[in-house]
């Protein structure tokens, strides 16, 4: 368990270690790309990892199946948006979200890069309680298909948190710190997840759904807007569609 728990994170840690590899700012089609195989991966996990087992949980409530699943959607949705109001951040366009504060724009910017990170560290912690607790939908090797899709999707990411701050001037050691810290919130949010499980297993569907709406607010209200502004948004959109086939082949495949 506490293999696939620190998966993602390392994730993030060996994307942000590209700042040791890369001479300058990352460019604007490079981030487009890598945001856009971001989602398709986010979207993919979603469905795949998420919702059909929350939906294979109530299969024996019949037509009604989906109610469960879509409050916890819904619910999932409704705490990003309350975490994405009261939580200053930047996103890469250099736009700002959230409270006014006199924090600095580094520091909005791994906070944005964090709210990204939350849902995923939920959706392994829910996974893995699922896996522990004997839940016939889920497998270990589903947990671990999980877990290495955002582990693979968390690289890009890690990057591009990492490689703005390094085309402001920060040192490298400094930029790789702070990518790092974006990425610590996923294990410690599995691990909360999974401590307090044991209370709520009846309303797996429930928690699966939630985690899964909770993913699909980043990718609506940050990651598409983000791959799709400007010229050559196809370039997002074709990245997208690897993230998201990547993320399937994994979930049929090792699930």
């Amino acid at each position: 368990m506490w293999n696939i728990i620190i998966i993602p994170f390392l994730g993030t840690a060996l994307g942000a270690a590209s700042v040791f590899l890369l001479k300058k700012e990352m460019g604007r089609e490079t981030q487009r790309a890598l945001t856009g195989f971001a989602s398709g991966v986010m979207v993919s996990a979603s469905f795949f990892s998420l919702l059909l087992p929350a939906l294979d949980e109530t299969a024996d409530m019949g037509k009604m199946g989906f109610l469960p699943v879509s409050v916890g959607f819904a619910v999932g949705m409704l705490f990003l948006l309350v975490m994405d109001v009261v939580t200053p951040h930047m996103h890469l366009n250099q736009c700002e979200e959230g409270p006014r504060t006199g924090l600095k724009r580094t520091t909005k910017l791994v906070l944005a890069v964090t709210l990204h990170n939350l849902p995923e560290g939920m959706a392994v912690g829910i996974v893995c309680a699922g896996w522990l607790y004997g839940n016939h939908t889920i497998s270990f090797t589903g947990a671990l298909a999980l877990a290495l899709g955002i582990a693979i999707q968390n690289l890009p990411e890690g990057a591009i948190v990492s490689m703005p701050l390094l085309g402001e001037g920060m040192p490298r050691g400094k930029t790789f710190l702070y990518g790092v810290l974006s990425g610590v919130v996923e294990p410690i949010g599995a691990l909360l997840v999974i401590a307090a499980s044991g209370f709520f297993i009846p309303l797996m569907p429930y928690l699966l759904s939630f985690a899964a709406g909770a993913m699909i607010y980043v990718v609506v209200e940050e990651l598409i807007p983000e791959m799709s502004e400007g010229e050559h948004s196809n370039i997002g959109t074709i990245f997208f569609a690897m993230g998201f086939i990547l993320m399937m082949a994994l979930d049929v495949g090792l699930g």
